[in-house]
């Protein structure tokens, strides 16, 4: 059964809506203010979400916005409703990222037909994307780790979507699938670096030459991991970075690439809006911390098998190749590295670099 989250605050509106849905054989959650919404969305992890543009407590645009910023629900379909079509059009709720727009008093007929046809698309992209998943597996000759997969299906599965709807698209939903498409190519760009890295650090004949870098070097390169997570993770004011340590044993790119590892896991693990830290002491011990779900002991002891983890409730690209980056990178440089979690609480990951020189 399908869930629907009505978010509207007038009474009349959610008893009739609500009414209607439920006949139909959708589970409806209701409440009347935007940021009651967020948090029921959080707490059912709805299948759409139907959202009245002028409430108190948070417009239709504020529960949007939150919902296309959170991890675990920005990919949901999203409707926006209004009966002042003067204070926002449906070109504006379209450029704030909602699938549909609807223009109050709005009949039943229209309603559902909205829903249904939300819901029908959400479900031909996942029934595309899991189809070209396996077509994919089964055309390539060795055992790649599914990370690869998983972007390039989503990168085939929405240009199939936009080639067999494209008389019917308007011009926000072609915009919104081809911000989706860049984004999935940034994500397989990636995940084709750190697996070549991977590589190479497997084949190697012999360690690579590892000097001290300087504390300036050692900001650079923080600030720089953190700054290439966050191209595929909306999170910059999340973000806070402490650098209290002088000169560290470590490669520049190497520990670039570390931070940004870490950075984007922590990403992956909580909600937008909780805070995510950067911490470098004076020990030259890096901890990336953050708020989320956590990673239960199990999934920290398959790190490096390439597994997705709950996908059917948490959309994610994967998890497995960065850390086993991390894991090798630290490797070289004769670091420790952990991984601490409570789920529902966060995860706290450790790196230990040799040798601060103050």
């Amino acid at each position: 059964m399908k869930t629907i989250l009505l978010i509207d605050d007038e009474e009349g509106v959610r008893t009739t809506f609500g009414h209607a849905l439920r006949r139909h054989g959708y589970h409806v959650v209701e409440c009347d203010s935007g940021a009651v919404g967020l948090e029921m969305a959080r707490r059912h992890l709805p299948d759409l979400i139907l959202s009245d543009f002028e409430m108190p407590n948070g417009d239709g645009c504020t529960v949007l916005r939150g919902i296309r910023r959170d991890p675990e629900l920005r990919f949901k379909q999203v409707v926006l409703m209004t009966g002042r079509p003067d204070l926002i059009t449906p070109r504006k709720g379209m450029d704030e990222g909602a699938d549909d727009f609807l223009v109050k008093p709005v009949s039943l007929e229209a309603l559902l037909s909205c829903v249904k046809a939300r819901l029908n698309r959400a479900s031909i992209s996942w029934r595309i994307e899991d189809e070209m998943l396996k077509n994919l597996r089964a055309s390539v000759p060795c055992n790649l780790p599914h990370e690869f997969f998983t972007p390039m299906a989503g990168i085939i599965g929405l240009m199939e979507i936009l080639e067999s709807g494209h008389a019917t698209f308007g011009p926000e939903e072609i915009r919104s699938i081809h911000r989706d498409v860049h984004d999935s190519a940034l994500r397989l760009n990636r995940t084709l670096r750190n697996y070549l890295s991977i590589l190479d650090l497997q084949t190697a004949s012999s360690a690579r030459a590892i000097r001290p870098l300087s504390p300036s070097e050692v900001e650079t390169a923080i600030q720089a991991g953190v700054a290439d997570a966050l191209r595929l993770n909306n999170r910059r004011e999340d973000v806070s970075v402490r650098i209290e340590a002088g000169a560290v044993v470590v490669k520049l790119t190497d520990l670039s690439q570390i931070v940004e590892e870490l950075v984007d896991n922590a990403c992956k693990y909580s909600r937008h809006g909780t805070p995510i830290t950067v911490e470098l002491g004076p020990d030259a011990r890096l901890t990336v911390t953050d708020e989320g779900r956590g990673m239960t002991t199990e999934q920290i002891e398959r790190i490096g098998a390439f597994q997705q983890f709950d996908r059917q409730q948490h959309q994610q690209q994967g998890l497995g190749l960065g850390l086993i980056l991390v894991q090798k990178l630290t490797a070289q440089c004769r670091a420790e590295f952990c991984i601490k979690s409570k789920p529902g609480y966060g995860t706290q990951a450790q790196i230990g670099f040799p040798g601060s020189l103050g």
